[in-house]
Parts: structure tokens; sequence; C-alpha cells
């Protein structure tokens, strides 16, 4: 799964894909010698928070780099000892697995020491939230007076867990969820590179499927290669490997709904059950259609980024049978959905959370 993020993990900040606006604080701050002592990362899985950590911490030691740059030359031996992870002036600690007082203690003293042969020693704390509360507050100690040498990059994907004594000792980084667009532009490169077949559209629903993670696309990627590399990939390929349930099936749904016939969707679906189809991915596909249906009639066709991701026989189903929901009912359809997809989980009847929704959604329409 990993083979291709590895492999085409980003090594220079000009390489790196979406977070235009930390990038540019960050590279402004290495020119100008403006180093802070700790960076706090926050944002969802997936968004490049280690990856740029890494850059960073290559960059502020590269032995190369003149004044007024920001680029790791990643050829100087500083550079090549943390691409290879052999540098023991970066140490990266995954607080999920290290999150105790005594891996804590570990670490101050470490950073007691100069530097082996960097500029800086730089700790990358992964998943810095699961820390224990004794280890908290001796990491904020730590915050508190670090050595000149040190500098602390903490990453979470779970801001609201972390101390906000630590917060506020950290220069901090709100990461956001990668569009659709930006992983095409990064799974565009590395078919190229590898020479991969894949249509458009299969390359468009791994973006989707991907959910802002640019981590998860590519190891969807590799998986897909390592199954059909021989052969041109296609959207059908994609969907058979995601078992993933077809819009026209959250389309026939709505229908009964506009019919105002819950026997017919409660069949439907029981259909879908009977056949193999997991619920809860369905779930998934419909709320994201009668999202795609409420926002296409807030704001129609034109400048609308959800349109471009259908066909047109997709848009024009789309777009009859939103004109003849409301915008209130959309809106309460879609919250009943919501909360029967949250309960499915702990439903000892899988469709039985769906059936209720659908129930109540006739009563709305």
């Amino acid at each position: 799964m990993s083979v291709l993020y590895r492999k085409y993990r980003p090594q220079r900040f000009s390489e790196f894909i979406g977070q235009e606006k930390i990038v540019k604080t960050l590279t402004n701050a290495i020119a100008s010698e403006m180093i802070s002592h700790a960076y706090l990362f926050s944002g969802p899985r997936g968004s490049g928070k280690t990856s740029l950590a890494r850059i960073f911490a290559r960059a502020i030691n590269c032995q190369k780099r003149k004044k007024g740059e920001f680029e790791p030359c990643n050829t100087c031996s500083s550079c090549l000892e943390m691409i290879k992870d052999r540098s023991m002036d970066l140490t990266e600690i995954d607080a999920a697995s290290h999150r105790g007082i005594d891996d804590i203690k570990e670490l101050k003293e470490g950073i007691r020491f100069a530097p082996a042969r960097s500029r800086y020693k730089v700790f990358i704390l992964d998943e810095a939230h699961q820390l224990s509360k004794d280890a908290d507050n001796a990491l904020l100690k730590t915050l508190e007076e670090p050595p000149p040498h040190v500098i602390f990059i903490l990453a979470t994907t779970e801001i609201h867990k972390m101390l906000p004594t630590i917060v506020s000792r950290c220069q901090r980084f709100d990461f956001r969820k990668l569009t659709s667009k930006e992983i095409i532009k990064k799974l565009t490169f590395i078919c190229q590179k590898e020479k991969i077949r894949i249509e458009n559209q299969a390359l468009k629903l791994i973006a989707l499927h991907a959910e802002g993670s640019l981590r998860d696309a590519e190891g969807l990627l590799g998986q897909v290669f390592s199954l059909y590399g021989d052969k041109e990939i296609h959207l059908a390929d994609i969907k058979d490997i995601l078992g993933l349930v077809e819009m026209e099936a959250a389309a026939a749904l709505c229908d009964f709904l506009l019919q105002r016939n819950p026997a017919g969707a409660i069949n439907f679906i029981n259909e879908l059950f009977q056949k193999g189809t997991d619920l809860e991915e369905f779930s998934k596909v419909l709320i994201n259609y009668l999202r795609q249906a409420l926002v296409l009639k807030i704001m129609g066709k034109s400048n609308n980024p959800f349109v471009l991701e259908l066909t047109k026989e997709e848009l024009d189903k789309l777009e009859s049978q939103s004109k003849k929901f409301t915008q209130e009912q959309l809106k309460k359809i879609l919250n009943l959905f919501l909360e029967a997809q949250n309960k499915m989980r702990y439903s000892s009847i899988p469709q039985l959370p769906l059936e209720l929704a659908i129930v109540e959604s006739c009563g709305v329409v």
C-alpha cells in the first residue's frame, strides 16, 4: 500500500501539494532565519503534516543552503542522513505507542546534548494528542525553556485533545484536507512516472474516495496498479476494488422518496442488502448524492464544483430530482440519513436505521 507513498513523498517545498499558506510562512521563516522553537501541525490524516515537518527539518539543517534561501539541497551529508532516517539530529516519535512519562523523560535527556553535526536537533512528535497527562506536563516544562539548539514539531489529528498550555507555546499551523483537484494532480504525476495507464474518471474516483487524504489516494493507486498494472485501468476496475455502490442506486432511492413510496424504498434497500451491498457504503453514496442535490438547488450549475465530477446523464438525473424537492425538504432528509448512518454502526439490524429514515423522509416530501 505505502510503496508509492514512500517513493513519491515530497523532498522539497516546491514538490509539496496543497497547504500553500503554511508552506509560504515556513519558507519565509527559513529564508529570514526566524525559526521558532516549537511548531504545532494540526489537521486531518494524509494532509502532509509529517512530510512537511521532515522537509522543514532538512532545510534548517542543510549545509549547502545559502543565506536567503529555503530549499534543502538533499545532497549534503545532513540532508542525506535525514532522508535515509540515519540522522542523530532528527528524532521521530509516535506518541500513540510512546505516550508515557518515561518516554518524555528519555526525550528530555536527549535534548541536553548538542547536535551531532547539524545546527539544530529536531524532534517530530506525531499524534501528540495521545500523550498521557503526566507526559503532557513533562513536555510542557520542556517547551517552556528549551535549549536554543532544539526544535519541536508536534503533529496531531485531534487538536481539541491537546493541552491548551502546550498549544499556546507553539507556532500553530492548521492543515486542511486536500481537494480532489490537488490529489488528481499528484496521482497524474505518479502515473506518468510509473507509466500507469488509467482513465481520468478512474483517477477522479480514487481522489473522491480518499476524502482529502493524499496518502490514502496513493495507497489505493498502488493497490489498483498491483492488480491491473498490465492493462489500462478503467472506472469499473476502481469500483470493483472499492465495492462501491453505483450512483444510480442513490438516484433510484430518491425516486421512491419523491413518489412517497416507503414500501418500494424499503424493498429496494433489502434487495441491495441481499445482493451483498455494504449498506454503510450505500449510505455514504446516498448522503453525498443528496448533498449534491442541495448544492445544485442553491448554486445552480455555474461555478458549482460538484457538477464537474458528474457525467451528463448523472447531472441530468440529479437536476431533474433536485427540482422536485424543496430546499427545506432536502435539508431535513439529509439530516435524517446522517442520523441513520451514525446509528448503523451500532445496529444489530444493519438496514433498520435506513428503513426508519426512509419512512420519515417520505413524510417530509
